[in-house]
This record gives structure tokens, C-alpha cells and sequence, in this order.
């Protein structure tokens, strides 16, 4: 089992570059779940229903209902650990998320990957993740580069537009 990290600052793509490792290779594993925006989730509807999304999409069973966060993380473990997954948890921001929905590696079977995306490393490090990635800030060339290709649909442009887009 492996946990990777990758954290940087908001709105590097860390979201976008998990979404696109998971639909990559996803087809690999037993199952695959990708929560997303679990600060916003967590915040909004507690880590029981994080917990029941992650169990309901790994099992492919519905309506499962926890009693706590505590049965929800002792469920996973024990309901997961023979089977091959892919979790992708976005946006975390607590220890807490962490110490409910991932635990330790020993709760998912051989071969599972968890990837975590958040802006805080020390998040990463508290939880003994090893293996991470820091998602940097694009210097000002590849920001241009970047946005004329979304903007325009190609690499030149009117020159009358540098203006407004270095801007």
C-alpha cells in the first residue's frame, strides 16, 4: 500500500492533476473512490458521511449508516483491508479527516494507492506520508504560455493582447 501527498498553494491544479491520475488508472484496481473537497464536506456534513460515501462507493453498497466517526474508520479498515483500491481524498485540512478515512496503510488490501491533495506538507508529515509532491507556482513565461493556450486555443497571438494578458 502507498500514500502519496501532494501539496502547494491554491489553485496549482492539485485537484485536476489527482482527478486525472484516478481516471488514468483507476481500471487497475478492485475499486476506486475519489472524494472531493473534504475540508468543505467535512465542515458542512462531519466525517460520518465522508466515511459513508467511501464505504458506499468501495463496498457498492447503499445507505450505510454510521453511528460515529469511530465506527465509520473501524468499518473501513475492516471492510477494506483484502481489497486492491484507488482513494483520492481532496482538499484535506485536519488530521482528524485523515485519522477517520485513511488511518494507517495496513487498512487496505496489497497493491492500494491513497492519494492525498492539501495545501498544508506538515498535514503530510504528521500523518508519515512519505512519498510527496509539491505542486509549484508556474514563473511568469509558463503562466503566459498557459493561459493564451486556454484563452486562444493556441501558442501566438495578436500582439495587441500582451498587454492585457502580462496584466
Amino acid at each position: 500500500v502507498h500514500i502519496i501527498g501532494i501539496h502547494g498553494m491554491g489553485g496549482l491544479g492539485k485537484t485536476t492533476l489527482a482527478l486525472a491520475v484516478h481516471n488514468f488508472i483507476a481500471l487497475h484496481f478492485d475499486e476506486s473512490c475519489f472524494l472531493q473537497n473534504v475540508r468543505e464536506e467535512s465542515n458542512k456534513h462531519g466525517l460520518k458521511h465522508l466515511q459513508s460515501i467511501l464505504l458506499s462507493k468501495l463496498l457498492g453498497e447503499k445507505d450505510i449508516t454510521l453511528t460515529s466517526w469511530q465506527e465509520g474508520a473501524s468499518m473501513i479498515q475492516h471492510r477494506l483491508q483484502r481489497k486492491k483500491v484507488l482513494l483520492i481524498l481532496d482538499d484535506v485540512d485536519k488530521r482528524q479527516q485523515l485519522k477517520a478515512i485513511v488511518g494507517r496503510p495496513d487498512w487496505f488490501g496489497p497493491g492500494s494507492r491513497v492519494i492525498i491533495t492539501t495545501r498544508d506538507k506538515h498535514l503530510l508529515k504528521y500523518h508519515e506520508v512519505e512519498r510527496t509532491y509539491e505542486v509549484k507556482v508556474l514563473n511568469q513565461s509558463a503562466a503566459l504560455q498557459l493561459l493564451t493556450w486556454n484563452a486562444f486555443k493556441r501558442e501566438k497571438i495578436d500582439p495587441s493582447y500582451e498587454d492585457v494578458l502580462n496584466r
